[in-house]
């Protein structure tokens, strides 16, 4: 049976890799620009925030439950990274520690949530709502009043953009996550137990899984992640915000399901999800190009982003059910 889930990750992602294909053909036409090498620099660029994210909100869906942290997540690692990396404001460098204790809030935060979440058996959504509010009024306190903290390292505040091998460091981080995404999902036993879990949670519990255990540990992961996402996001704004990850959930939820990952859990995975990303961010920079009012822009966006659900999602549509 594990085998059998785990096989699901590969299928289906023909259908979603035509449909990013067919909408960086539409787009080239409509604007040339589209195709320049800087623009799909550009593209990768703004894909590598809400890639890291969902790898960690993956795992969490395919075990059947849903992470709303995410924006309070991202505040606060990234408010408590720049507060101890060279800034205008604290004049603290912490060096490497800056990384290990903003990536450790992420961390506790989701750890946080999956105590709720499991030992108290609140609801996932309600449990991870709470820790996005927690998350949010860390950042928020870490914000303060005082003088708007921005990077002063040079070096720092330029990564994300530089690029290597013609290809944005952001991304080449973001690829690493994926990566290592896939090898948890496809050659480790937490990744194939979560799959178990997703789809027959009894069946799991019965087979020796430690159910409890691996839903802590999915939710510490993604509170991780979403700590690296919001370190990355800080260092590509060049400044602290309280908000950083305002818009990610919206992109990376719908994201996963495009990408054939059922909110009911046990089927999809890590490249569906990330090729999901790829479709939507590739929507919202060609709809830019294409010269749509910006009026306009988020009704288009949602017009095509249902259309595209429809399209991808329907053949899964009997495992799309309310996560639990």
């Amino acid at each position: 049976m594990v085998n059998h889930l785990l096989s699901r990750e590969s299928k289906g992602p023909t259908g979603l890799i035509l449909a990013v294909v067919a909408l960086m053909v539409v787009f080239s036409f409509l604007n040339p620009r589209f195709a320049s090498v800087e623009n799909l620099q550009n593209v990768l660029f703004q894909s590598s925030v809400p890639l890291i994210i969902v790898v960690g909100a993956t795992l969490v869906i395919l075990m059947g439950s849903i992470d709303l942290s995410v924006q309070g997540v991202m505040g606060a690692a990234g408010m408590a990274w720049i507060l101890i990396t060279p800034n205008t404001r604290t004049g603290l460098d912490y060096g490497v520690w800056a990384w290990v204790i903003a990536l450790g809030t992420g961390v506790a935060l989701g750890l946080f949530a999956g105590l709720i979440y499991e030992r108290l058996k609140v609801p996932s959504f309600v449990a991870t709502l709470g820790t996005w509010y927690v998350g949010l009024g860390i950042g928020i306190m870490l914000y303060g009043n005082g003088l708007l903290p921005s990077l002063t390292n040079e070096a720092l505040a330029r990564w994300p953009t530089r690029l290597t091998l013609g290809i944005p460091n952001s991304f080449w981080l973001a690829g690493a996550v994926v990566v290592v995404g896939l090898v948890i999902m496809n050659y480790t036993r937490f990744g194939r137990g979560l799959l178990a879990i997703g789809n027959n949670e009894a069946i799991a519990r019965s087979s020796g899984i430690s159910v409890s255990r691996y839903k802590i540990m999915a939710l510490a992961i993604a509170g991780g992640l979403s700590a690296l996402a919001g370190i990355l996001a800080t260092m590509q704004l060049g400044s602290g915000s309280s908000d950083i990850g305002s818009t990610q959930l919206f992109t990376v939820i719908p994201a996963a399901v495009i990408g054939g990952t059922a909110l009911s859990g046990g089927e999809g995975g890590v490249l569906r999800s990330s090729l999901g990303v790829f479709l939507l961010v590739i929507l919202n920079n060609g709809l830019v190009l294409a010269g749509v009012d910006p009026d306009y822009q988020q009704g288009v966006f949602g017009l095509i982003l249902i259309l595209a659900i429809v399209t991808v999602a329907w053949p899964h549509r009997n495992r799309l059910k309310v996560a639990k």
